[in-house]
């Protein structure tokens, strides 16, 4: 069990899913999506009735990897917001090697990064910036992000997750 679901998806895709027969909602945000039809509490919280099997590692999204950089600029350390929290720095990712040189948008060449360093550095390699990296990106193994979500406050848990994870103190 981790502090952290499994996987954090678009609330579409939640519904698709939770309408489709593929998962069931077991709990819900405040908040209501409306159709012409029908208004339907945003599920917070949904569990697939088949086991999908991940290959090829955890998902490449924005969640995991600020996760993987524990939520701090890779250059300048700053601790970056988290989901549903007001502490921290708004974070952005940086290609490391950017995309005018010819860097892709890869889990090798996309880090972490603060607003403020992100225009610091602009379209120039960490070392023409003169901004080395705190670690060199990677792509993390599932077990990684697990360790790093363990890592983490219990506060920066959303509330509607807490009962069905495991907390640690």
């Amino acid at each position: 069990m981790s502090h952290f679901p499994l996987s954090v998806i678009p609330w579409q895709e939640a519904i698709k899913a939770v309408f489709s027969g593929k998962a069931e909602a077991v709990d819900y945000y405040d908040d209501y999506v409306h159709s012409p039809n029908l208004a339907m509490k945003l599920p917070s919280v949904i569990v697939l009735k088949e086991f999908v099997h991940f290959k090829g590692g955890p998902a490449f999204n924005r969640f995991n990897l600020y996760l993987r950089d524990m939520f701090e600029c890779q250059y300048c350390g700053v601790k970056g917001r988290v989901r549903g929290l007001r502490d921290g720095v708004p974070l952005t990712f940086d290609h490391v090697l950017p995309r005018c040189k010819g860097g892709d948008t890869s889990w090798e060449n996309i880090v972490a990064c603060c607003q403020n360093c992100n225009s610091k550095k602009g379209g120039r390699t960490p070392e023409q910036a003169h901004m080395p990296l705190k670690e060199a990106p990677h792509k993390p193994g599932y077990w990684e992000l697990l360790r790093k979500a363990h890592q983490l406050e219990t506060q920066e848990i959303h509330e509607s997750w807490q009962k069905y994870l495991a907390v640690t103190s």
